[in-house]
């Protein structure tokens, strides 16, 4: 017997690089959940899971298989506009979510570059914010979850326990979060003070990032195209709360009218458009000179302080919806290496030069600063990130994927890490490289969790192995 046809979906990943072919089930509750877990077993074919879509990869992949869409469970379960704790279905977006608390004075105290992630999602990929080195990953502000596992029980989970650190960035490979509560952050104004700081190279560039670290957030833009004396070169925005008392009038901005961006450019543009207007600079020649406009814009802006909102400042990704159709029809790949604070500057100087030399140079880089945490299949360091992106064509695809192995060797020498929501090229001794115990750790875990090893993905394939061989009996 086999699933209805109906159910037989493409289901792409967010760069667009790669899809599958796989029976989609969009559960509305727990029942919902199980049913599927059911069918999948019937059929003997292996479980995903997928909130917004917004991995770059192959994280919710099922070739085949089932896929799990979870974006349909949008509820709010509770909420205390008092203490900022909000007990949500995993369905319910950063977006949803910032839209139900801003009024009383509260926002997600970590959100990605997209509004668009869900709860449920942005666990399983830990996600971390321009705000890493002081907040830490989102599961540092979970106060608990349930775990639905593939029999059909329920885990209540809290911090300190084992499983929840293996379940938060796990990547939905230990069951699925049915009801996450989470601590919100104290806000007294919807806007930020955001001051701007023009660097001419990689060295200026980490000393701006050094001298910034009191601050609340901190990110820069990097020109990959800059080499030689300017490479590094970019524009660090360091952003700060307002405390309180110190905005005249907090109720302005602390509404959702106030915090919405625009959905037109120059104010008549459609922004749903402007992926037409962006394709023609989506080439080596058009995005070295957009790159050195936009750093030309940079030193005017350099010394600059403004007060920007929440929404505008963090989630850039929004600003411009369909953006990634520019990198139509193969897509693009994220590449974010991870590295230690005393090795950063010289592997990035590398990477990026690299990158260059083999004729890839990234259209886009972004640099973060982050901290350690605990969590079983961490990303994270005392260091820094540089996200990097390439576009992908039929003629480059294999290229491509050798200098992301090229790179991976070079971050493992640097005594750095890597990020399975950004990954679509990491291989299994690489993620070995620096995740070294923490694998069998967590593959322990999904054992006893997960027996059937019901929950794979491409993903969990190509980084950890066919977990179903590495079995006690296999």
């Amino acid at each position: 017997m086999s699933l209805p046809r109906a159910r037989l979906e493409r289901v792409e990943a967010w760069g667009m690089s790669t899809w599958s072919t796989a029976y989609v089930f969009r559960p509305v509750d727990k029942q919902g959940i199980v049913e599927a877990f059911d069918e999948a077993r019937r059929l003997g074919v292996t479980i995903a899971l997928k909130g917004g879509g917004n991995s770059y990869g192959d994280a919710f992949q099922s070739p085949e298989g089932v896929v799990i869409d979870l974006s349909r469970m949008t509820r709010i379960i509770a909420y205390d506009p008092r203490t900022g704790v909000i007990r949500c279905e995993p369905g319910v977006t950063i977006e949803s979510l910032w839209k139900h608390v801003i009024a009383d004075g509260w926002w997600p105290p970590v959100v990605s570059g997209t509004s668009k992630v869900t709860l449920g999602g942005a666990l399983a990929a830990n996600i971390h914010g321009k705000n890493n080195f002081q907040a830490g990953p989102i599961g540092e502000h979970i106060v608990s979850f349930r775990l639905l596992k593939t029999d059909g029980t329920t885990i209540e989970c809290i911090a300190g326990d084992d499983l929840f650190y293996a379940a938060i960035g796990g990547f939905g490979l230990l069951g699925v979060f049915t009801e996450i509560e989470l601590q919100l952050k104290r806000i007294y104004s919807g806007k930020l003070k955001v001051e701007a700081f023009a660097t001419a190279s990689w060295a200026e560039t980490f000393e701006v990032f050094r001298a910034q670290e009191n601050r609340d957030y901190l990110v820069a833009w990097i020109d990959a195209f800059a080499a030689d004396s300017r490479a590094g070169r970019g524009l660090v925005h360091a952003a700060d709360y307002i405390k309180e008392g110190e905005d005249p009038h907090p109720e302005e901005s602390l509404s959702v009218k106030a915090q919405e961006i625009s959905d037109t450019a120059l104010g008549w543009i459609p922004k749903s458009k402007m992926h037409r207007l962006m394709s023609p600079f989506v080439s080596r020649r058009g995005m070295r000179f957009t790159n050195a406009m936009k750093y030309r814009a940079a030193k005017k802006e350099h010394g600059r302080i403004i007060c920007q909102r929440f929404a505008e400042f963090n989630f850039l990704l929004d600003s411009v919806p369909n953006w990634k159709l520019a990198y139509k029809p193969a897509g693009l790949i994220q590449y974010q290496a991870f590295i230690p604070r005393e090795q950063a500057e010289s592997a990035f100087a590398d990477i990026s030069a690299y990158a260059r030399d083999r004729g890839h140079p990234p259209f886009l880089a972004v640099m973060k600063r982050h901290r350690p945490d605990r969590f079983v299949l961490s990303h994270a360091v005392d260091g820094y990130s540089l996200a990097l992106d390439f576009p992908v064509t039929p003629r480059n695809r294999e290229d491509l994927w050798a200098l992301a192995a090229e790179l991976d060797r070079m971050v493992l020498a640097a005594g750095g890490r890597l990020y399975f929501a950004k990954d679509s090229t990491m291989t299994k001794a690489t993620a070995a490289g620096y995740l070294g115990q923490a694998v069998q750790i967590f593959i322990d875990i999904k054992r006893r969790l997960d027996p059937e090893s019901l929950l794979q993905t491409s993903l969990s394939r190509r980084v950890l192995g066919e977990l179903r061989d590495q079995s006690p009996e296999g």
